[in-house]
């Protein structure tokens, strides 16, 4: 029998480049085709100090103000992803943080062209993911709910 690996919740930013682009649709896609579950989605405008809340362990080095910038600059889709090792399913998914590097099929790879701006953020671990969870959605906010089609992606 396979190992099983535990459900998790992940976070996952469409930061403002994507969003511009209008890649809203073909991100979210590729996370619904792969099978991962949608609990939580919204769209909102991210000010500083959720900006700074979120960026915290990054505050005191050269691109922090940048990254405080960009991301407030226009809106972001937030979601809350779930499945077993949906972490490492999602930061497959993305590909590395330089498009330039990222594995080819992944979203970096196929839809950016700069590090700067590569269109998404994922949650890199257990305690990241609810600490960022908690920062975009209320526990009210997140529904889970099994789908039909479950055993067809998942092993019970």
């Amino acid at each position: 029998m396979p190992d099983q690996v535990a459900w998790e919740r992940t976070l996952v930013l469409i930061k403002p480049d994507a969003v511009q682009r209008r890649l809203i649709g073909e991100i979210v896609g590729r996370f619904e085709r792969r099978g991962l579950r949608i609990v939580a989605i919204k769209m909102l405008q991210i000010d500083r100090p959720l900006a700074e809340r979120h960026y915290a362990v990054h505050k005191g080095k050269p691109f922090y103000e940048s990254l405080l910038e960009f991301i407030t600059s226009a809106p972001v889709v937030a979601m809350a992803l779930e499945a077993p090792g949906a972490i490492s399913a999602v930061r497959r998914m993305m590909g590395g943080t330089n498009p330039a590097e990222a594995e080819p099929g992944t979203i970096r790879a196929d839809l950016a062209m700069q590090k700067r701006f590569n269109l998404v953020h994922g949650s890199d671990s257990p305690e990241t993911a609810e600490y960022e969870l908690n920062l975009f959605f209320r526990p009210d906010e997140i529904v889970s709910v099994p789908r039909p089609t479950d055993p067809f992606v998942f092993e019970p």
